[in-house]
């Protein structure tokens, strides 16, 4: 069973930090086809994405996010996480970590990989 428990949201000022966590299990973190990705939720009961990494490092971002969020994973640990730098009130959402095969996922569903509960980060201005 594939498990994605995610840590570190909380809340913050604008212009604050925090750095979230995603550690997985059940899953081969090494595989080529694996990508580890953080989305939030979008207007319409859609989802966001804001960034992925590949197993073998080479990350995306998305433009809202690119230049304040960093990616990055610990391979030995089964561990991606997301700094959060210059956080801005429009920021704020509940952060879930995904497990895919792609880049993107076409939409934040079991059918389309892994996800974990999220975690929530706030942001006040």
């Amino acid at each position: 069973e594939v498990r994605l428990v995610e840590s570190g949201g909380g809340a913050a000022q604008a212009g604050g930090s925090l750095r979230l966590s995603c550690t997985a299990s059940g899953l081969t973190f090494d595989d080529p086809d694996r990508h580890m990705a953080w989305y939030r939720p979008a207007p319409g009961n859609e989802c966001e994405f804001v960034s992925t990494i590949s197993s073998d490092g080479r990350t995306y971002y998305a433009d809202s996010v690119k230049g304040r969020l960093t990616i990055s994973q610990d391979n030995a640990k089964n561990t991606v996480y997301l700094q959060m730098d210059s956080l801005k009130p429009e920021d704020t959402a509940v952060y879930s970590c995904a497990a895919i095969p792609g880049v993107v996922a076409p939409k934040c569903e079991a059918a389309f990989g892994y996800w974990g509960q999220g975690t929530q980060v706030t942001v006040s201005s």
